[in-house]
């Protein structure tokens, strides 16, 4: 049974629509969500084709922009939040921690109730845990091909021998890493034999 979202919100209530592609229709989840109370004013949308990023969801970012604490997002399925299960956490999370209340229509969430907020945190901790092997897998199979893992050296190897020479001429350390781009702390690495 729906209830009347807009009567329990203490701000605006806003909605949000996705569709993966083109050629789907908006409309089941407009009239989803302007049944429960969302003015169709306030409904935000997006038309996928393949990606996930917010700079190509338009419609999601200028919701997030427009967002404010005490608002609430209604959607359908928490799933329109984005394509994955981090993604989806990762927004509910933003959300929370902004004070904005979220509402799935299917899924029967309400942020802004005890059971809601508890139901949401499970939903982040099993994105978080799925993230974290995604990571896992994808540091193993950069292991297999023998790719470099982690963030990359700030100076080759070459310009490590540049920072060295440079210090044993007398340049100071600050000159040095002003002239190859780096921090100080950069060169101190590569001077006492670290990686940069």
């Amino acid at each position: 049974m729906a209830t009347d979202t807009a009567s329990v919100s203490t701000g605006t209530v806003l909605g949000y629509a996705r569709v993966s592609t083109g050629r789907q229709s908006l409309d089941q989840q407009v009239d989803a969500l302007t049944v429960v109370g969302v003015d169709t004013a306030g409904i935000y949308s997006d038309k996928l084709s393949g990606t996930s990023t917010r700079e190509r969801r338009p419609g999601f970012a200028a919701l997030l922009d427009y967002a404010r604490e005490g608002d609430a997002i209604v959607v359908v399925g928490i799933d329109r939040l984005g394509r994955n299960a981090a993604e989806v956490m990762t927004t509910i999370r933003e959300l929370g921690g902004r004070g904005i209340v979220l509402r799935s229509l299917r899924a029967g969430i309400d942020s802004s109730t005890a059971a809601g907020r508890m139901v949401a945190g499970v939903l982040a901790s099993v994105a978080e845990l799925e993230l974290g092997k995604e990571r896992r897998a994808a540091r193993d199979a950069r292991r297999a091909r023998r790719q470099s893992i982690g963030r990359p050296k700030a100076l080759d190897d070459s310009e490590a021998a540049t920072a060295q020479w440079m210090h044993a001429s007398g340049e100071l350390a600050s000159s040095v890493a002003s002239a190859l781009g780096v921090s100080r702390a950069t060169i101190y690495r590569v001077l006492a034999g670290q990686s940069g």
